[in-house]
C-alpha cells in the first residue's frame, strides 16, 4: 500500500507533518509506503532533522502550494503543481492508494469530485466526525461541514454511508442510525427533517431508530447520528471550543481527554471512489500521525468498493 501525504498543507506544515511521518512509519509494517509530495529539498532536510532516515521514504517534489485563504475551485485548476493537486493526479492514476492533506479543505473536496469522482449513485459526499461516549464507545456525526443544505434523499443517503463506515471502518456490527431533530417525536423538526424521517422510517437500508436530540449525542441511544452540514459543524465546533476550555482551565480527565482532535488525525470524505482523507488545519505531529492510519484503516477496510456495490441496490423512497 502507497498512502501519499501532503506535506504542504496544514497551519504548522511542513515541519509537523514531517514529524507525523516519521511517527506513523515507526508504527506501520513494512509493506505500507508513504509517499511525501511537496517541496522535496526541505522535506528531505526535515526528515534528517527530526531523526528520520530519506530512504524510508518516497518523495514527489511539488512548486505551489494552495492557501487556506484561496478560493479552491480556481486553485485546483490554477496550481497544477501544488501538493494536492499533484496529490489527486496520482490518486486518480494509481500510483497512491490514499491521500491525506490537512490543506485547503474547500480544495480537497473540489480535488476529490474532480479527479476520483464520487461514486456513482451517491448525490453528495460528506465528511464525518467522531464521537466519545462516557461508556466508552464511539458514536459517529455527519455531515458536519461539506453539505450545509441538504434534501431529505441526502440525509437518508448520509444513514447508508454512515452506517457502513461504522460497520466496516469502526468494527460496530448493525450500527443504529439517529436523525438529528428538535425532538424526539417524528412529527418535530423542519420540514427537511421530517420528509428524511418518513423516507428512513419507510425504506432505509439501515436500522434507523427515529429522531434524536442534541442530549443524545453522548448517549447510547444510537450509533450514528445524520444531520444537514450546517448544524454538524456547529455541533462538532461546539464540542471543541468545550475540549478546550476545560484544558485550559487545568481539568484532567481519561473520558475528555477523548475529544482531543490528535486523537482522530482526520476524516475520510465518504462518497468518492478512492480514499480521500481531511485533517483539521491546525493538525500536529500527533494528529498527522493518526491522520495517515485513518488512511491506512479505511484503505485496508475496503470501504469505498463496499459503499459503491451498496449504492448499486440503494433505491431512494418515495416522499
Amino acid at each position: 500500500m502507497k498512502i501519499g501525504f501532503d506535506i504542504m498543507g496544514g497551519d504548522y506544515a511542513p515541519s509537523e507533518a514531517i514529524k507525523g511521518a516519521i511517527l506513523a512509519k515507526n508504527d506501520l509494517p513494512t509493506t505500507i509506503r508513504l509517499v511525501l509530495i511537496g517541496d522535496q529539498e526541505t522535506a528531505k532536510r526535515l526528515v534528517v532533522e527530526h531523526g528520520g532516515q530519506e530512504q524510508d521514504f518516497d518523495f514527489v517534489h511539488t512548486t505551489e502550494v494552495i492557501e487556506m485563504g484561496e478560493h479552491p475551485t480556481k486553485a485546483i485548476s490554477q496550481k497544477r503543481n501544488s501538493s494536492i493537486a499533484v496529490g489527486f493526479g496520482m490518486l486518480a492514476a494509481k500510483e497512491i492508494d490514499a491521500f491525506v492533506s490537512a490543506g485547503n479543505t474547500g480544495a480537497m473536496l473540489v480535488g476529490a469530485m474532480f479527479s476520483v469522482k464520487p461514486i456513482e449513485g451517491v448525490i453528495r459526499p460528506c465528511i464525518t466526525a467522531t464521537v466519545p461516549k462516557p461508556d466508552g464507545k464511539t458514536g459517529l456525526l455527519l455531515d458536519v461541514g461539506v453539505n450545509a443544505d441538504c434534501k431529505p434523499d441526502v440525509l437518508f443517503q448520509f444513514g447508508v454511508l454512515g452506517s457502513l463506515m461504522m460497520q466496516h471502518v469502526m468494527g460496530v456490527q448493525s450500527p443504529r442510525v439517529g436523525l438529528m431533530s428538535i425532538g424526539e417525536e417524528k412529527e418535530k423538526g423542519n420540514l427537511v427533517t421530517i420528509a428524511a424521517h418518513q423516507m428512513m422510517e419507510s425504506g432505509a437500508p439501515y436500522d434507523f431508530v427515529g429522531n434524536v436530540e442534541g442530549r443524545d449525542m453522548l448517549t447510547d441511544k444510537c450509533d450514528v447520528i445524520v444531520c444537514e452540514g450546517f448544524v454538524g459543524n456547529v455541533i462538532l465546533k461546539a464540542y471543541e471550543a468545550f475540549y478546550y476550555v476545560v484544558k485550559k482551565r487545568g481539568s484532567t480527565d481519561p473520558y475528555l481527554d477523548r475529544f482531543n482532535y490528535e486523537n482522530y488525525g482526520g476524516t475520510p470524505i465518504l462518497g468518492v471512489n478512492a480514499p480521500v482523507i481531511i485533517g483539521h488545519g491546525i493538525s500536529n505531529a500527533k494528529a498527522f500521525k493518526n491522520m495517515i492510519f485513518t488512511a491506512k484503516q479505511v484503505t485496508e477496510s475496503n470501504l469505498c468498493t463496499i459503499i459503491k456495490d451498496a449504492f448499486k441496490n440503494i433505491v431512494l423512497p418515495v416522499q
